[in-house]
């Protein structure tokens, strides 16, 4: 790989470094993917061969007044900062409107810094000092503060199974599609591989279609969860945010025929998040690890 990705990589670790420092509490900042952060040192130090996932993380800022918290998403490309950072806000203080506004004017403000320098603490920065105005405008629009609804809905939750996920490009795939249709779950690297996602149903059909098409053959949706919502669905969601999972117990994964995910540590994590249920559905064995 060319020195300026490695380069570039270097730079992204000073930041999330600077960026652990102002946000040292594990309900401010979440990088999404077990040991991301030493999959790329180790990367950079020429102990993994494979180009490592990106960087994708959340930092939770605080609204002026407000007991909640906005969830800026981050994903920066492995050209990062000569390349423009992915960033997201999403707020439930927010009506749809005003969710759009703020993210064209934080991508416009992103757009005008220099490139080649580091940006994402700027970001941050711009969103704790501007978030409030959108907020007001949701207040008034919606009725002086009245609980923001929202239409009716489905919310819907696909659990699938593949005989494995190994490529960059269809993981950087899953992950894309999923944070474009604001879907919350994970994506289990690996052989086999598992993906969930939750949110609207439209969405996750949606993230079904796009993924399996054209030619991925060794995939199934094995389950499928629904409700009909009323008010806001994220109090439904099992996943803050989607995320890589890379289980490291078994082998290399720059080899593909020596890697195999660790099942203890998959059943651990369905139970971590309310879904050990579904070990069985998937793999036709009860957990009991």
């Amino acid at each position: 790989m060319s020195a300026s990705v490695r380069e570039c990589l270097q730079l992204q670790l000073l930041e999330m470094e600077m960026l652990l420092s102002m946000f040292p509490n594990k309900e401010d900042m979440v990088i999404n993917g077990v040991n991301l952060l030493s999959i790329v040192r180790r990367y950079l130090e020429g102990r993994y061969e494979s180009l490592p996932p990106s960087i994708d993380f959340y930092v939770f800022v605080k609204i002026e007044d407000l007991k909640e918290k906005a969830e800026l998403h981050v994903s920066l490309p492995h050209t990062y900062p000569t390349m423009e950072p992915q960033l997201f806000v999403r707020s439930t203080a927010l009506d749809k409107l005003q969710h759009n506004d703020l993210n064209k004017c934080l991508a416009a403000y992103i757009t005008s810094l220099d490139r080649g320098e580091l940006c994402i603490t700027n970001a941050i920065q711009w969103l704790t000092d501007n978030i409030s105005s959108y907020v007001e405008k949701s207040k008034h629009i919606n009725g002086n503060g009245a609980a923001l609804k929202t239409c009716s809905t489905t919310f819907h939750r696909m659990w699938i199974y593949s005989h494995h996920i190994y490529r960059q490009e269809l993981r950087k795939k899953i992950l894309d599609c999923a944070k474009r249709l604001n879907l919350t779950g994970f994506c289990l690297t690996g052989k086999p591989g598992v993906i969930c996602v939750e949110g609207e149903k439209d969405h996750c059909e949606e993230f079904w279609r796009d993924i399996r098409y054209p030619n991925w053959k060794h995939i199934s949706c094995k389950h499928t969860e629904s409700i009909d919502v009323t008010d806001a669905m994220d109090s439904l969601r099992l996943f803050q945010f989607f995320e890589e999972l890379i289980f490291e117990a078994h082998g290399d994964y720059g080899l593909r025929n020596d890697y195999h995910m660790d099942l203890g540590q998959f059943f651990d994590y369905l139970r971590k998040h309310q879904s050990e249920h579904i070990f069985q559905i998937l793999f036709g064995i009860e957990g009991k690890f």
